[in-house]
C-alpha cells in the first residue's frame, strides 16, 4: 500500500505562484514515476505534470509547459510541483499520483498507469 499526501493548495491572484508538495510513505518511492492531475468539477480529471523515477525526465501538459515545474526529493519522498504565471483556468483540485507497476525511464502521463491516489488539494485562481 502506498499513502500519498498533497500540500500547498490555496487561493492565489492572476500571475501568482504556487507551490504543491506531495509525500508519499510505504513503499520504495524512489524507483516510481510520480504525477500531478487536475480536476474541475464536472470535468475529466486531466494530465498536468510527470516526472520518471530519478528525476531525470519529466513531461507537462501543453497548457502548463513553461509555467510549471515538477523536481522530485527521493531523500524525502516528495514531489514538488512549482506553478507560477498562475491563471484562472488553473483552477481546479490538484491530484498526487503514484505508478507502482514496473517503469523504467518512461514518463507516463495517462491516468490509467497510475496506481494511488492522494486526497486531492485545491488550488484556486482569482482574476
Amino acid at each position: 500500500q502506498v499513502q500519498l499526501v498533497e500540500s500547498g493548495g490555496g487561493s492565489v491572484q492572476v500571475g501568482g505562484s504556487l507551490r504543491l508538495s506531495c509525500t508519499a510513505s510505504g513503499r520504495a518511492f524512489r524507483t516510481h514515476n510520480m504525477g500531478w492531475f487536475r480536476q474541475d468539477p464536472g470535468k475529466e480529471r486531466e494530465f498536468v505534470a510527470a516526472i520518471n523515477w530519478s528525476g531525470g525526465s519529466a513531461a507537462y501538459a501543453a497548457s502548463v509547459k513553461n509555467r510549471f515545474t515538477l523536481s522530485r526529493d527521493n531523500a524525502g519522498n516528495t514531489v514538488n510541483l512549482d506553478m507560477a504565471s498562475l491563471k484562472p483556468e488553473d483552477t481546479a483540485v490538484y491530484y498526487c499520483a503514484i505508478r507502482t507497476r514496473t517503469s523504467g525511464s518512461y514518463v507516463y502521463t495517462e491516468r490509467d498507469d497510475y496506481d494511488y491516489w492522494g486526497q486531492g488539494t485545491q488550488v484556486t485562481v482569482a482574476s
